[in-house]
Order: structure tokens, then C-alpha cells, then sequence
């Protein structure tokens, strides 16, 4: 079949000797902390957006507006599409960014992307800070949201490419672990800095973000790049010796030969992006490339992060009572994240995906029942103690089946999935995606909470349906599989290896007396 994937025609995988050493821990931990400047900032808009001081400063007119609404619909509040185009606007720096990524790690490595990233957000916090009118913080946030699209491009590439097979799972997730992280901190951040007499606290809030940026650039100073990275930029030896040093073993020839084959291989692809989208080869991989980051932000988990405390004031909390629910469901993300950590790598990426979706739909369709009993369609109405400690329990609920299921696996299935050849451009289409959706969703939302009412929930909980359908047929699993055997899994698949070509032409002779010769 023209155009398929060419795999190995056996059924073992490779392991490698090596084992996760504390230096592999340490630079995967370093890499991570890209995930928590992301969190960060979708944390700190949900808190600048309902800050009194903040709209009067820079959007003077929509306060007003906020102030002389008289609001007897609880489901239309707080729409103003100049605040949620301020919101996107960071998103959509990212997602331009992101194409920027790739060509950046071919020529300068995982590592120093990640630092210009870095260095990028730390100018952007330290504007927005100090900002004295819309321009000045409008270009801080497109400085943050380009430093947010390089890190979270080269973060997930770098941990999957640093980590050893069984335990990638594990270490990848320490990404999805610091956005939560992230989020959570901003929230305290929000609720501490609102307190501060004068009303510039959140000048502090908008700063802080620079303190986890400059954790990346100096850690960026002291972590190798990844071999594969060194190797196809021409430092074989460098390669060899890093291998050796984050293996913790003396012996790395069988792996550095598989990993300079898999260099040699990418080097035939001049042109990554054609052979991404127009060759036909990777089907499977552009499928999950496309879907995953769309289905993650389908979830609806961005508007419930994103909008908590909006939330919790629409259903009758007051100010700092919805920022408080916004640290608890903050609380909630970060120790569930736990269970994805502990499991990836036991039980699977596909059984945390089942189970989390499962348990995401039942709470949104509770949650959205709850609503609806208490406002109608018409929203008016007030909620009482007990219904609004309902709402915020199965907002719980939900969001703790988002951290071990769509949350990490968003990021670590693209991460693994591709051959090196197209990693950086499949890389780059993933985030893209996703920032591009995190926008939309988030432009679209208040809009959606005002004519969909209560609905919302449905309707965000019959997409997760649709998504864990998708998972239960289609993914397979990836567990334990070292990232440059990865493109073999698809060839075992019910569905996928109709798109994969058997190893019997020309070329997969050749491979098989490879392997043969291996294994004798």
C-alpha cells in the first residue's frame, strides 16, 4: 500500500538497559516546570478578569457596563468580548509561536528553546506588572504567550526524549503535575494579592509569573540536551556521553545506534511538514495530532479553570467565597494528578482515559442537572448552601477525573507517538491546535453559558462521550514501548494497520535480516 507506515515485522520491543537516575529526574523536572508558567497564566486571567481595580485601570468601559447591568439572568453575566479577546490574545501568540518551535529545536536544541521561552515570559511578566496602559500590557501578555508556546512545545519532546521507555509515562506527567501546580498557585496568588490595600495586588500577581520562567532559564544552564536532539544536530559523541550519564549505565552502544539510525532516517525528510500532512505515512499519528488537543479543550476543563470564579459568582458565591472555591478545585487538579503519575505506566494510558472520561460525564451531567433545578431557563433565581456545596463537589469530581485522564494524556500521547522524523512539526500542530482551541472556547463560552444555559454542561458532557468512544476504539496502547518503537504499535491495531504497510517489500526485508541478526 503507497504511503503507509513502514514497521518492523516483530512483535517485542527493545528494552534498554538504564533505569530513571536522579540527573533523568532532575532535568524531566526542570523541562516540566514549562507546564507550570502555562497553568500560571490560565489561573491568573480567571482572577485579573473579575479584579475591580485591574478592569478600571484598562478596561474602563466594560466595568461600567459590569456596574450598571442589572443582572436578573444568572446565566448572562460578565460578557464582554474585548475582556475574553484580552484572555485569547495570549493563547493566540502561543499558538503562533508554536510554529516557530520546531525550526528553533532543529537548530539550536530542546534545551535552549526552552530557555528562549523562558527568557521571553520573564520580560512579559515583568511588563504586564509594571503596564501603565493597554499597550504595554497587551505586548507583555503576546511576550508571555510566545514564551508558553515554545516551553510547551520543547517541554513534553524533551521529557519524552530524555526518559527511559517504562518509565516515560511517569516523568512526561510531571508536565501535566506543574500546570496544575501552576493554576493552583496563581489562584492563592489572586487571593492573597486582592487583599492588599490600594488595589494593585494584582501588579504582584501579573510579576510572579517571571519567578517559575527564571526557574526554567537557570535550569535550562544546567541540564544537557536531549541525545537524539544532540545527535541529529551532528554531536554524536556529546550524544553518546550524555547517554551514558542519564542511563546510569556504562554500556548505551545498542540504544545510541537505534536512536543515530532514527537521526539518519528523519535526515531523508527534507521537507517534515509535506510528509506530515501529504505523504500518507502518517495517518494514525496526524489523526491523534489533530484530535487530542481539540477533544482536550472539548472537555470543558479551560472554562472551568479559566472561569471558576466567574462561575462560582454567577451560582450566587460571593467574591472571595468564588475565589476560595477556585483553590479547592485548584487543590483537587494537583493530587489527582497524583493517581496519573502512580498509574500511566501500570495500568495504561487507554484505562485512565475510560475511566476518567466515565467519570467526567457523570459529574458535568450532575452538574448541569443541579444548575438547571435551580435557575430554569429563565436563570433567575438564588442558590442555596446545599445545592451551591453540590455544584462545587462534582465540579470536584470532575475535574479530578480531567487530571488523571485528558489532563497529562493530552500531552504525553502526542509527545510519544511520532517518528523523530516529523516529532517536531506533529509537535508543533498539537499545541497549535490546542491554543488555537483554548481561544476559541474561551471567546465563545459566556456566550454559549447565555444561550445554551445549563445545557453548557451537556453539551461539553456529550463531546467527552464522543472522545472516550473515539479512545476505547482507536488508541492503542503505548505503555513500556521505547519512543523510537513507538510507530510500531499501530501495525497490531484493529483499525490502523490497514494504513500500515507489511514489511515484506524491499525494504522491510532488509529490516527483518536486521532483526534477525539482533536476536540470533
Amino acid at each position: 500500500m503507497p504511503g503507509a507506515v513502514i514497521v518492523h515485522h516483530h512483535n517485542r520491543y527493545k528494552t534498554y538497559p538504564g533505569e530513571v537516575t536522579g540527573f533523568v529526574f532532575f532535568a524531566c523536572l526542570i523541562a516540566s516546570v514549562g507546564g507550570c508558567i502555562f497553568g500560571y497564566d490560565i489561573g491568573l486571567t480567571a482572577g485579573l478578569t473579575s479584579t475591580e481595580t485591574f478592569l478600571i485601570k484598562f478596561f474602563p468601559s466594560t466595568y461600567q457596563q459590569l456596574k450598571d447591568q442589572v443582572v436578573t439572568n444568572q446565566y448572562c453575566k460578565f460578557d464582554s468580548q474585548v475582556l475574553t479577546l484580552f484572555s485569547s490574545s495570549l493563547f493566540l501568540s502561543a499558538m503562533v509561536a508554536a510554529f516557530f518551535a520546531g525550526p528553533m529545536g532543529r537548530a539550536f536544541g530542546r534545551k535552549w528553546t526552552m530557555f528562549v521561552a523562558a527568557f521571553a515570559y520573564m520580560i512579559g511578566a515583568c511588563l504586564g506588572g509594571a503596564a501603565e496602559n493597554f499597550a504595554m500590557l497587551l505586548t507583555g501578555r503576546i511576550l508571555v504567550g510566545a514564551g508558553v508556546g515554545l516551553c510547551i512545545h520543547a517541554s513534553p519532546l524533551y521529557i519524552s526524549e530524555m526518559a527511559p521507555g517504562p518509565q516515560r509515562g511517569m516523568l512526561n506527567i510531571l508536565f501535566q503535575l506543574m500546570i496544575t501546580v501552576g493554576i493552583l498557585s496563581a489562584s492563592l496568588t489572586n487571593y492573597w494579592t486582592s487583599k492588599i490595600a490600594g488595589g494593585w495586588g494584582w501588579r504582584i500577581a501579573v510579576a510572579f509569573g517571571a519567578v517559575p520562567a527564571a526557574v526554567i532559564a537557570l535550569g535550562a544552564l544546567a541540564i544537557p540536551d536531549t541525545p537524539v536532539s544532540l545527535i541529529s544536530r551532528g554531536e554524536a559523541e556529546t550524544a553518546r556521553a550524555t547517554l551514558a550519564q542519564i542511563r546510569g549505565v556504562g554500556d548505551v552502544s545498542e540504544e545510541f545506534e537505534d536512536l543515530s539510525a532514527a537521526s539518519e532516517d528523519s535526515k531523508a525528510v527534507a521537507h517534515p511538514w509535506r510528509e506530515l500532512f501529504f505523504s500518507g505515512k502518517y495517518k494514525p499519528q496526524l489523526t491523534f495530532c489533530l484530535l487530542i488537543p481539540f477533544f482536550q479543550q472539548l472537555t470543558g476543563i479551560n472554562v472551568i479553570m479559566f472561569y471558576a470564579p466567574v462561575l462560582f459568582k454567577t451560582v450566587g458565591f460571593k467574591q472571595n467565597a468564588s475565589l476560595v472555591s477556585s483553590v479547592i478545585t485548584g487543590l483537587v487538579n494537583v493530587f489527582s494528578t497524583f493517581v496519573a503519575i502512580m498509574t500511566a505506566d501500570k495500568v495504561g494510558r487507554r484505562a485512565l482515559f475510560l475511566q476518567g472520561g466515565t467519570q467526567m460525564i457523570i459529574s458535568q451531567i450532575l452538574v448541569g442537572t443541579f444548575i438547571g433545578l435551580q435557575f430554569g431557563m429563565s436563570g433567575r433565581g438564588a442558590i442555596s448552601e446545599q445545592y451551591a456545596m453540590c455544584i462545587v463537589l462534582f465540579v470536584c469530581v470532575y475535574v479530578a477525573g480531567f487530571a488523571w485522564s485528558w489532563g497529562p494524556m493530552g500531552w504525553l500521547i502526542p509527545s510519544e507517538i511520532y517518528p523523530l522524523a516529523v516529532r517536531s512539526a506533529a509537535q508543533s500542530v498539537t499545541v497549535a491546535v490546542n491554543m488555537f482551541f483554548t481561544a476559541f472556547i474561551g471567546q465563545i463560552f459566556l456566550t454559549l453559558l447565555c444561550h445554551l444555559r445549563f445545557g453548557l454542561f451537556y453539551f461539553f458532557g456529550g463531546w467527552v462521550l464522543l472522545m472516550t468512544l473515539f479512545i476505547a476504539m482507536l488508541l492503542p496502547e503505548t505503555k513500556n514501548v521505547p519512543v523510537e518503537d513507538v510507530a510500531h504499535v499501530w501495525r497490531k491495531h484493529w483499525f490502523w494497520r490497514k494504513f500500515v504497510v507489511d514489511t515484506s517489500d524491499a525494504r522491510g526485508a532488509e529490516m527483518r535480516k536486521k532483526i534477525a541478526l539482533e536476536m540470533s
